[in-house]
């Protein structure tokens, strides 16, 4: 049966960056996939505007959607200004929603930045509150609740490391190996990066760092490249490995 598989990070080419390969795997096995960033990315440019390069890539983050046939939608926060308050609770809630995902893929609750940081927390509790009739959001649109608490993933932070710089081992790793190729296809669509990168975190070129990162995480688990995960556990998020059947057990090991 086809799945709602909802992945939501902060900015435009998260998702592509950390689950690119899995969201591939879902999407040729028929599941719905949207792909939403909190942000439009405004603060990504020492060139453009906030505005200006806020629509460049929310039109790259469409583009780098469509090659997997996923929808993209933008929350339209802005960069180093996601709060975990009271408010954004609220508006991530009706996002969610919205869209009734069966699975939630969402950044890492440890991570070098702030905006994935607070992403992960809010996406966290709007998966809880999601199913609670009184829970009003309708500040944020008129949907109704969800039937239940989704299942709820957290990706790899950047590099495998957390806020401190230490190792953060997936639960387990995805193997991407068969799409590493659509993957690239999807980062490439963020054009506009590339400088960024270059200029702000000293990359040269991201496409070869995904394939680094994506090699490094599928090593750990004996695969050529790969994507790691945790699934959340806490009571009473849902314990059944969702994302794991869905992908496949053959491409599943524990790291």
């Amino acid at each position: 049966m086809s799945k709602r598989i909802l992945h939501i990070h902060a900015h435009p080419d998260d998702a592509e960056i950390f689950t690119g390969g899995t969201l591939a795997l879902l999407a040729s096995a028929g599941h719905h996939i949207s792909i939403v960033t909190m942000t439009p990315g405004d603060c990504g440019s020492r060139h453009h505007r906030a505005n200006e390069i806020a629509a460049i890539r929310r039109e790259e983050a469409a583009r780098a959607a469509a090659v997997v046939g996923a929808d993209y939608l933008c929350a339209e926060f802005r960069d180093l200004a996601i709060i975990n308050d009271d408010a954004s609770r609220r508006h991530v809630t009706a996002l969610l929603r919205r869209l009734q995902p069966d699975l939630v893929i969402t950044a890492p609750p440890s991570d070098y930045h702030c905006d994935h940081e607070a992403t992960s927390l809010l996406v966290r509790d709007a998966c809880f509150a999601a199913p609670a009739p009184n829970y009003d959001t309708s500040a944020f649109g008129d949907w109704g609740p969800l039937g239940s608490i989704p299942h709820l993933y957290f990706t790899d932070p950047a590099e495998g490391l957390d806020r401190q710089g230490l190792p953060a081992r997936p639960q387990f790793v995805v193997d991407i190996t068969s799409k590493l190729e659509d993957k690239r296809r999807m980062l490439a669509c963020h054009e506009s990066q590339r400088l960024w990168l270059k200029e702000h975190h000293g990359m040269d070129d991201y496409l070869e760092t995904m394939a680094a990162w994506s090699a490094k995480v599928g090593s750990q688990a004996d695969f050529e490249y790969g994507e790691g995960f945790q699934q959340y556990l806490v009571h009473p998020y849902p314990q059944s490995p969702l994302l794991q059947e869905l992908v496949g057990p053959e491409r599943v090991r524990r790291a």
